[in-house]
């Protein structure tokens, strides 16, 4: 389980840099790094947002922040 979190914690810090990099350059390196594939570039953000759930999902549930007062 901590595994997956820290993963998809990676994938998301990944594509807000690929993000950041797009929005102050006008260069989006994700699409330059899926080699300009729409397949591939819109599979990399499906698999964002599955990791941005489960994030959610992991926050939700298991409350890693309970005992901070």
């Amino acid at each position: 389980m901590r595994l997956s979190c820290n993963l998809c914690v990676l994938i998301l810090c990944f594509i807000a840099v690929c993000g950041g990099v797009y929005a102050f350059s006008g260069f989006n390196l994700l699409l330059f790094l899926c080699f300009y594939n729409n397949i591939i570039y819109r599979s990399v953000l499906a698999e964002g947002l599955v990791a941005g759930l489960f994030t959610l999902y992991a926050l939700l549930v298991f409350r890693p922040f309970r005992g901070l007062k």
